[in-house]
């Protein structure tokens, strides 16, 4: 019997204990719905390694040969914060114009590397760049926090001091139109 605290390999390992059992391959694996062959594999791994052997080590490496170097990665990196607001294709022309070769699609792979791949995600990482190294912002940047305000607020995100207030004014509102309603009639 198996025992193991790992939520990656207890189902591996709940599949390994049930076929021994039940006495049944068959009846095991058709239970825990994987094939036969998936189940001697797991077992060929518990003889080989023990039970740590479960643990999926066929994780591709990163092929860093396809990557750009850090030097331009930096730079991609500064520019979607100082100019939060651009697409790839604009930031990889802009930064073309300051001598940094990048194209768009290599833009867009690195902010999904770094976590900056939509205009929220880099309106953010400009929030905390300005609370950790205290950056003063420039006009595009201001205007970029602006208009994600303002589409917060279009999309119902308001904020307030006191949450309920909001709900208890425009309940009241729909009451009071309610009785102007009935009056009118």
């Amino acid at each position: 019997m198996l025992h193991t605290n790992n939520p990656i390999i207890k189902h591996k390992a709940g599949l390994l204990n049930l076929a021994e059992e039940l006495g049944n391959v068959s009846k095991a694996c058709k239970v825990m719905g994987v094939s036969r062959d998936t189940f001697y594999r797991y077992q060929e791994l518990v003889e080989e390694g023990g039970i740590d052997n479960l643990i999926s080590k066929s994780r591709r490496a990163p092929n860093t040969k396809n990557r750009v170097d850090d030097i331009t990665e930096q730079a991609v990196i500064a520019y979607a914060i100082e100019q939060p607001s651009h697409g790839q294709h604009r930031t990889s022309n802009e930064l073309r114009k300051m001598g940094v070769f990048v194209s768009g699609s290599g833009v867009r792979s690195i902010w999904l590397r770094k976590n900056l791949e939509n205009f929220k995600k880099r309106l953010k990482a400009l929030e905390h760049s300005v609370a950790t190294d205290g950056i003063i912002l420039s006009d595009a940047q201001i205007a970029a926090l602006e208009k994600k305000k303002h589409d917060d607020e279009a999309c119902g995100e308001i904020e307030t001091h006191h949450p309920g207030y909001l709900v208890s004014v425009r309940q009241i509102h729909i009451a009071t139109a309610a009785n102007y309603a009935a009056v009118v009639r």
